[in-house]
C-alpha cells in the first residue's frame, strides 16, 4: 500500500471518529484525529462536546508512550486551530510535542484560523500534507463551512408528501388540532434524530395552528433544538405546545404589530423570547441573520408549505429531505416545487426518503 492509500485509509478513520461529535459540538465543527507510528495507530480522538478538548488533544492524550510522538504522523480531518477560544491552540500542542508529520483533510473556513494553523506548523518545521479526502471532509462539516462562508446557518428543508403530491389534507374547522400522518413510525423517529443533530427547528404559524407540535426530541436520544416560530401577528394561543416553556423558543413577530402589548400574559412564559422583523422586506434573510448572530450554524425547517416555499423561492436552502408516504389524499395542500440535485434514496418501511442538494444556494 503506497503513501496516498495509507493517507486515505487513516483519514477515513478520522472522519468516522469525527461523526461521534454529531449533535454535540456545534457551533464548532466535527473533527477526528488519528496518530500513526510505524504504520500502527497509537492514538485516536474526536471533539466530543462544545467547549471541551479538541480531537488532536484527545488523540495525543490517548497515546500511552508519548516518546513515540516525535516519530509519528497525526491525521486530522480539519485544519488545527491556531487561536485561543474555549481551549488553547492545537497547533501549539503539536509543535510543543514535536510531531513531525501532519496530514490534514481540509482548511478551516473560520477566518480566525483559515490557513494560519497550516502556516504555523510549516514555519515550525512540520511536514504538512493537505487535501486528503477533502471532499468528504467538507461534506461532513457542511453546516460549519456554510456558516463561515455564506454567513448564515445551513438550511435543511423537511416535509412528507403523499404519492399524489400533497403535504396536508383539506382541513375543516371542526377537525381536531393534530398532525395528519403521511409516513410511518420509523420515519417519524428519524425526524427526531435529525432534530437532535441540528441546532434549531423552524415552523410557521399555520403548522402550529393545525398540528400543535412540540418540536422537541422524544423518539430519540439527544439534544432538543432551539425552537423557532414565525407568527407575524401573535395569533397563536398561549396554550400551544411551543409556549410550554420547556426549551428555548424564539418567536418572530411583525415590527408593525401591537399584538404583544395586547397579550401581556406571554411575558411570564419561561425560555420564551420574541423579536420583531420587517415582513415587508421578506422574512427569510432576517431570520437566518438573527440565528447566525446567535451562533446557530444549522436549522431544519419543518413546514408548512408557505414557509418552505418562501425559502425555496429565495434560494435560501442547502438540503431537502422529502418523505413520500404510502397514501393518497386526492386534494389538499400541494407539496413544494423546487430544483435540486438528487443525492440519496432510502426505503423506510412503506415510506421513501429522497434527499436533494441545492447547488445554487445563496
Amino acid at each position: 500500500m503506497d503513501n496516498s492509500e495509507l493517507h486515505r485509509m487513516y483519514m477515513s478513520r478520522c472522519l468516522e471518529l469525527a461523526l461521534n461529535g454529531n449533535g454535540n459540538v456545534a457551533p464548532n465543527p466535527m473533527v477526528g484525529a488519528v496518530i500513526v507510528h510505524n504504520n500502527k495507530i497509537i492514538g485516536e480522538g474526536f471533539h466530543a462536546h462544545y467547549g471541551e478538548a479538541h480531537a488532536e488533544v484527545n488523540a495525543i492524550n490517548s497515546v500511552k508512550d508519548k516518546s513515540l510522538l516525535k516519530d509519528s504522523t497525526i491525521y486530522i480531518s480539519l485544519e488545527p486551530c491556531s487561536h485561543y477560544g474555549k481551549t488553547p491552540p492545537c497547533t501549539d500542542r503539536l509543535v510543543e510535542l514535536g510531531i513531525p508529520n501532519v496530514v490534514i483533510a481540509t482548511v478551516d473556513p473560520n477566518p480566525k484560523v483559515s490557513g494560519r494553523g497550516i502556516e504555523i506548523l510549516r514555519q515550525q518545521g512540520c511536514n504538512v500534507t493537505l487535501g486528503v479526502l477533502e471532499e468528504e471532509a467538507r461534506f461532513l462539516n457542511r453546516r460549519f463551512i456554510t456558516y463561515h462562508t455564506k454567513k448564515r446557518p445551513y438550511v435543511i428543508l423537511k416535509w412528507a408528501q403523499t404519492i399524489d403530491g400533497f403535504i396536508d389534507a383539506v382541513r375543516k374547522p371542526t377537525d381536531p388540532i393534530a398532525p395528519i400522518w403521511i409516513t410511518n413510525e420509523h420515519a417519524r423517529s428519524l425526524v427526531h434524530r435529525w432534530r437532535s443533530e441540528e441546532q434549531a427547528v423552524l415552523v410557521g404559524t399555520n403548522t402550529v395552528e393545525k398540528d400543535n407540535p412540540h418540536l422537541n426530541v422524544r423518539s430519540w436520544s439527544g439534544k432538543t433544538p432551539f425552537r423557532v416560530v414565525v407568527d407575524r401577528k401573535l395569533r397563536l394561543p398561549k396554550d400551544s405546545n411551543v409556549f410550554d416553556g420547556t426549551q428555548p423558543t424564539l418567536i418572530f413577530l411583525g415590527n408593525n404589530s401591537s399584538s404583544l402589548a395586547r397579550k401581556p400574559e406571554f411575558g411570564g412564559i419561561p425560555n420564551l423570547e420574541m423579536i420583531t422583523i420587517d415582513f415587508v422586506k421578506g422574512v427569510e434573510s432576517q431570520i437566518l441573520k438573527e440565528l447566525g448572530d446567535r451562533d446557530i450554524i444549522s436549522v431544519i425547517i419543518e413546514g408548512g408549505a408557505m414557509l418552505l416555499n418562501s425559502f425555496i423561492q429565495k434560494g435560501l436552502w442547502d438540503e431537502a429531505r422529502v418523505f413520500v408516504g404510502n397514501k393518497f389524499f386526492g386534494d389538499g395542500v400541494k407539496a413544494p416545487l423546487f430544483k435540486g440535485t438528487y443525492s440519496t434514496f432510502d426505503d423506510i418501511g412503506d415510506s421513501k426518503l429522497f434527499v436533494y442538494r441545492n447547488e445554487e444556494s445563496v
